[in-house]
């Protein structure tokens, strides 16, 4: 983590605290961590993951006034960069004793719980310590809309920084396009593993980085969403085949976001019916997910994660396609691929979170058949705060024939 300086500190609680009083009824956010339980408290907080931490610290930022650490006695410098007074304690005793001293008058605090377990990525304090909150009188709701504020919105940078990267991304599914056009003409032998390395190379020189090695999936394989060829798995790619590509990157600055997209060709100069088909059922509820988006948007409306899916997934159960469609329709993107804001889901999970101004999620559907193929088409939205935007156009509207 890049180097933040305390007035970024006392800045970020300024903020937090200035998000809790626009919340009805929050008397503060209690953050807690065990040995890295919790990286959203770091990252919320600007802390530096990578410090050496072995006991349990709290840091509790009230709605109005002056926050409070508790650290364990050994360990009182884990906080030092945050503002506010420090509790210390050795025994368990004494921690329940100064957490009840610390919340006495607090009726419902935020915490990273997440009821049911309903948004997996927010739900990092566990069960016991929930307990022990809730046991001192104080309701525990769940910290997930104040964690959008602070992980998804993004900076004039990091928009700047998922424009380069999607401007690349595009490039090189091109790129991958012609490699393997050249290949079969040329008669040469390709394998998807091939196709694997030779993204991976084009990412390393645009000067990004990925979270994962791309997915390359030709045929039957593509019926598999997360498949992923290795030497030994990976088939041939040889004429007349179905070929998936989904592949993400950002840039190596510190701060930089990611971008993610999913594109498909076919090996021949005609794409069959099948093939065909079930693509323009995956672009019509594509399509209809971002249409709704432009329609809620542009009249300053933010829709929920879970409506955008069922716009999605309406579509392709009307086709028929439902069943074979199993996955949510999209994710949040951030320094993370899979980031820390609302979800477009309403299958895996239902996420409640309202999408916020400044955010960018994936819109994926896909329709996986086993045994025979899949088709994904993956773009990237943007929410400005009335507009929808995606870069990286055109969009892809048929599989591509590269003969």
């Amino acid at each position: 983590m890049a180097y933040v300086d305390s007035l970024a500190h006392h800045q970020r609680v300024a903020f937090i605290q200035e998000a809790l009083r626009a919340t009805q009824g929050l008397d503060g956010w209690l953050f807690y961590d065990f040995r890295g339980s919790d990286p959203l408290a770091y990252r919320v907080l600007l802390l530096d993951r990578a410090r050496h931490v072995t006991r349990r610290w709290y840091y509790w930022i009230p709605a109005s006034g002056t926050p409070i650490k508790l650290l364990h006695r050994i360990e009182p410098h884990v906080l030092d960069e945050l503002p506010g007074d420090t509790y210390s304690y050795v025994s368990w005793e004494q921690q329940r004793t100064l957490l009840a001293s610390l919340l006495r008058g607090c009726h419902r605090i935020a915490m990273q719980y997440s009821p049911l377990n309903a948004v997996p990525y927010v739900s990092r304090v566990d069960a016991g310590t929930i307990d022990l909150i809730r046991s001192l009188g104080v309701d525990v709701v769940t910290s997930a809309d104040l964690v959008q504020q602070f992980e998804a919105v993004w900076t004039d940078e990091q928009l700047e920084s998922h424009r380069y990267a999607i401007t690349a991304l595009r490039t090189i599914v091109d790129d991958a396009f012609e490699y393997i056009r050249s290949a079969l003409t040329n008669s040469c032998s390709l394998t998807e593993h091939d196709v694997q390395q030779f993204l991976l190379a084009r990412i390393h020189d645009a000067g990004m980085v990925t979270s994962g090695a791309p997915i390359v999936a030709a045929d039957a394989h593509s019926a598999d969403p997360h498949y992923s060829p290795t030497v030994s798995s990976a088939t041939p790619i040889t004429r007349d085949s179905l070929i998936l590509i989904d592949l993400w990157a950002k840039q190596k600055e510190p701060g930089a976001v990611y971008g993610d997209i999913t594109w498909t060709c076919y090996t021949s100069s005609h794409v069959p019916a099948p093939q065909a088909q079930i693509f323009e059922v995956v672009r019509r509820g594509r399509d209809a997910a971002l249409s709704f988006l432009r329609d809620q948007v542009t009249q300053g409306h933010f829709p929920y994660g879970w409506e955008v899916d069922d716009v999605c997934r309406a579509v392709i159960r009307a086709a028929g396609y439902g069943e074979y469609f199993v996955h949510r329709t999209g994710h949040s993107i951030g320094e993370e691929v899979h980031g820390n804001g609302a979800n477009i889901d309403n299958l895996e999970t239902r996420d409640e979170r309202r999408l916020l101004p400044r955010t960018c999620f994936s819109l994926e559907p896909g329709i996986y058949l086993p045994g025979k193929f899949g088709i994904r088409s993956e773009l990237d939205v943007y929410l400005a705060d009335r507009e929808v935007v995606t870069y990286g156009t055109p969009l892809q509207t048929a599989i591509v024939p590269l003969f």
